[in-house]
């Protein structure tokens, strides 16, 4: 590590003013700071403290929480393939794997080569540091998205995200809304059929060799909360796999079910949740109040008596399909567009939790619900750390007037 610590120190005077190659300044800096912890800290002059773990740490460990959903949607992704044409049985588990890796990845690299590229022209631009917010943006939006959602749209909306919800703004920690999910709603409202119906979620053809074959006879590609959305009966449906065999509890739990790539298994999500907690970069007020909520607002409708498949749905079932749970651990714990104050915590994840499930029933048009719940909420947080500090404030005036009026 000094050889390359000593190669970085030889080769900066090139990129810095005045240098042959100082218009990547910002390249090489971000390239450096990825490597290295910096050794300046962020403000000239005064007292301050400069942690060891900067912002790119951060960025990274979220990444690496994000790994184990990443792999299983790989797998999922095979695993659905498979099952859906009938050759489940007689496809290995690096078979599987490597038919959802070939599927998946070229995702993960259109989201970084777009998103990334245009960060590097803005920082370029502007003469800045490039922002490392989009470590985890870029590695969060293909996990977002239908396996079929064809590339050019997944560029499209990724572009869109990054200069209309983030770099307009100021970049990195200045965005009002969260930008993978801008992106997600860009591709529902923009390009509906890539985002919802039965083809979109299971991949039938081959790819790079690896799959295809006849589909069999009951295949049917719907995720289970649009089997919800579409069934016209007074009570849940029994929820079918891409085989025709019913989808149980532990399915769900585990992910073998139709979804976007990333958000089909608890267990997978859970260990991210567990690494972002250990390491205090997710709140667990803000998971746990989602969790409390959703399932509130849900058994809330079950005793309603409201009878429509979403209302009738138990609630235990709603947290685990879709995704409720990754949006929970993901996404609303996202430091830049969540509420920051303590309580504010509370407040802000039990009405995301309330308002996905009031969706998912109230309007089977978004049987996902989660993703304009977080969104919506992105809008209130300021408002509400705003009240729970003058609420603060309001108590300690109150304190102090009656501690001098006892004197």
């Amino acid at each position: 590590m000094k050889s390359l610590r000593n190669l970085l120190d030889k080769m900066k005077p090139t990129f810095e003013k005045g240098g042959k190659l100082s218009m990547f300044r910002s390249v090489f800096e971000g390239f450096e700071s990825f490597l290295y912890v910096p050794n300046e800290t962020s403000r000239r002059m005064g007292a301050q403290i400069h942690d060891a773990v900067d912002s790119k740490r951060i960025m990274i460990m979220v990444v690496i929480a994000l790994v184990p959903a990443m792999l299983f949607g790989m797998y999922n992704v095979g695993y659905q393939h498979f099952l859906a044409i009938g050759q489940l049985e007689t496809a290995g588990f690096w078979a599987i794997f490597g038919y959802g890796f070939l599927a998946v990845l070229p995702k993960l690299i259109v989201s970084y080569l777009v998103g990334l590229g245009i960060e590097f022209t803005v920082a370029q631009f502007k003469g800045e540091e490039i922002h490392e917010g989009f470590l985890v943006t870029g590695f969060l939006i293909p996990l977002i998205v239908p396996v079929d959602c064809p590339l050019w749209i997944l560029a499209i909306a990724t572009a869109f995200a990054v200069v209309f919800a983030k770099e307009i703004f100021g970049g990195t920690g200045m965005n009002i809304f969260n930008v993978a999910l801008i992106t997600r709603a860009f591709l529902f409202f923009a390009y509906p059929s890539k985002m919802s119906g039965d083809a979109v979620w299971v991949r039938t053809d081959s790819v790079c060799g690896i799959g295809d074959g006849k589909l069999v006879d009951a295949f049917s590609g719907a995720t289970p909360l649009g089997q919800i959305a579409s069934s016209t009966a007074d009570t849940m449906p029994q929820l079918m796999g891409v085989n025709g065999q019913p989808i149980t509890y532990l399915d769900a739990i585990f992910g073998f079910i139709p979804g976007s790539i990333g958000e089909t298994s608890i267990i997978a999500i859970a260990l991210g949740a567990l690494l972002l907690l250990v390491t205090g970069i997710a709140s667990w007020k803000t998971m746990l109040s989602i969790f409390v909520g959703g399932g509130l607002m849900a058994f809330i409708f079950n005793i309603s008596g409201m009878q429509t498949p979403a209302a009738t749905t138990p609630w235990y079932w709603h947290l685990v399909l879709g995704g409720f749970a990754f949006g929970a651990v993901f996404m609303a714990t996202d430091p830049v567009t969540s509420a920051r104050t303590e309580t504010g915590k509370y407040i802000y994840g039990f009405f995301i939790g309330a308002m996905a499930i009031i969706i998912r029933v109230l309007n089977p048009g978004y049987p996902e619900g989660m993703m304009l719940a977080i969104l919506l909420m992105n809008v209130f947080a300021p408002l509400i750390d705003y009240f729970v500090v003058q609420r603060n404030i309001s108590k300690r005036a109150k304190r102090i007037a009656k501690t001098v009026d006892n004197k």
